[in-house]
């Protein structure tokens, strides 16, 4: 299983984040997580105390359905079959040091537990994925939330950029990309993701 994400996709977030981070042909930058960074079943996320601050990021989440390479983005739509919201946690104190001296990103973004997910749900029950709210609450309070609509890359011309490099296999993931509104996790913390009015994701962060 492979899990991938999509950075700066929502033009709100990359205002507040100070700047894109585009690839030489304006594409957006791909990066990948480890295995072992899935987080699912409602099991707590240990904040690690190898790092300084760890930040999250609410994201909508597919989930791949068959085999593909090369997928031309008007027949994206089927290689995945389910959607949920994802929390992708990341190392920010190591992101930053990566970014500046144009270091990989695999410990920062890839570490275990970093990549919460929700339950799937399957993408027919919504009449469009470009047209889904989703939200974080910390503690029953909204902290982040966002709109697909506003994607600068849809999902299916994600899924053809991303087989162009990597050949997609059943259970794979993609992290869409998150709006604005991204913080500090605390210790304590109870955090609920929400598709439209579903609540698919819970738990809780030591």
């Amino acid at each position: 299983m492979k899990i991938f994400g999509i950075v700066d996709n929502y033009p709100q977030h990359n205002k507040a984040a100070a700047g894109a981070l585009y690839e030489k042909d304006g594409s957006p930058v791909l990066f990948t997580k480890a295995d072992s960074a899935l987080l699912k079943d409602r099991k707590p996320f240990f904040v690690p105390d190898w790092c300084g601050t760890i930040t999250r990021s609410v994201n909508i989440v597919v989930r791949v359905c068959r085999l593909g390479k090369c997928i031309p983005e008007r027949f994206a739509h089927r290689y995945y079959d389910a959607v949920t919201v994802g929390v992708d946690f990341t190392a920010s104190d190591l992101l930053g040091d990566a970014r500046r001296g144009g270091l990989p990103w695999d410990v920062a973004k890839g570490f275990d537990s970093s990549a919460a997910i929700g339950e799937w749900v399957p993408k027919d029950t919504f009449l469009s994925l470009q047209s889904l709210r989703f939200r974080l609450d910390a503690d029953g309070q909204t902290v982040q939330q966002g709109y697909t609509g506003d994607m600068l890359w849809t999902i299916d011309s994600q899924i053809a950029r991303i087989s162009r490099y990597f050949t997609l296999k059943t259970g794979d993931l993609l992290f869409t990309g998150t709006p604005p509104g991204t913080a500090p996790v605390s210790i304590g913390e109870h955090l609920e993701g929400f598709v439209e009015d579903r609540k698919v994701l819970e738990f809780n962060c030591k």
